[in-house]
């Protein structure tokens, strides 16, 4: 994770009235001639809570995009649909059931 943010300085999404998410951070490195795509997610570890706790998912290249467009009426529905399914990726992602 520090390496990705070492490498760009990433596109921020917050989500102000997210319950579970607190922002979205993407990331695109060039790395061997080629642009691998990250999501840092920080999710809150309770509703009322100010801190939270990133993790990093390797995504598709049109996530950015995808999640731009729907978090503002649901950060947690946007995460589900365009994130999670990168889940098993780099498999450093919490598991939820």
């Amino acid at each position: 994770m520090e390496f990705v943010k070492s490498k760009d300085y990433g596109t921020t999404y917050n989500s102000y009235t997210s319950t579970a998410i607190s922002k979205v951070t993407f990331y695109s490195i060039y790395i061997d001639y080629q642009y691998h795509y990250f999501a840092i997610v920080c999710f809150k570890p309770n509703e009322y809570s100010y801190n939270c706790n990133e993790y990093i998912y390797k995504v598709g290249s049109d996530t950015k995009l995808k999640y731009s467009m729907e978090y503002l009426n649901s950060a947690g529905k946007a995460f589900w649909k365009y994130i999670e399914p990168y889940s098993d990726v780099l498999d450093c992602s919490p598991k939820f059931n």
